[in-house]
């Protein structure tokens, strides 16, 4: 079912509504976000911008007018088929139903991804919950994949987080999302 919401497509898949996040959805997307540990916080502030400046690049899913789903991403300015991937949040009362995948495919099937040819994120070596969401989507649709060590904990965080390895899915084109 498609409906139009101040411009922007909802799509409803079963009982859960994606869309385009809109302001008022900051402080939502942070308490969220605060709910899916291992997620790193961000401030309400950058929830906000995610939300404004990365809407057509980020998705918000809803049950029964609550948030359960958030997918931030941006699309990197030297890097215009390359779909970055900031965070990926599932509220507990919407896991085992795909939707991080939903959501994923969500994003990379909208016309502002037209020339995405790569997904990109970042993920710790222990977030097996990321790992797992994110290669089988690559798999269920025979994307390839490479992955390393892009901020090392040592020289980048100064021991204090985990490594981030980036995974990169791809190359593809729309129809084979």
């Amino acid at each position: 079912m498609l409906a139009e919401d101040k411009g922007s497509s909802t799509e409803k898949k079963d009982d859960i509504t994606f869309r385009k996040p809109e302001s008022q959805d900051g402080s939502r997307v942070h308490k969220l976000i605060s709910e899916c540990k291992p997620l790193d916080e961000n401030s309400v502030y950058c929830n906000l911008l995610q939300c404004t400046h990365f809407a057509d690049t980020s998705v918000a899913a809803e049950m029964d007018g609550d948030l359960v789903g958030f997918i931030s991403g941006y699309i990197p300015p030297k890097q215009q088929n390359v779909l970055f991937v900031w965070q990926v949040a599932v509220h507990e009362k919407a896991r085992g139903k795909g939707l991080a995948k939903r959501m994923l495919a969500e994003l990379i099937e909208r016309e502002e991804s037209a020339d995405v040819q790569f997904i990109e994120t970042t993920i710790t070596p222990d977030n097996e919950a990321s790992w797992g969401m994110f290669r089988s989507f690559a798999y269920q649709r025979s994307f390839p994949t490479e992955e390393f060590i892009l901020f090392d904990s040592r020289i980048h965080f100064a021991g204090e987080h985990n490594d981030e390895y980036l995974l990169r899915i791809g190359p593809f084109n729309r129809d084979d999302a």
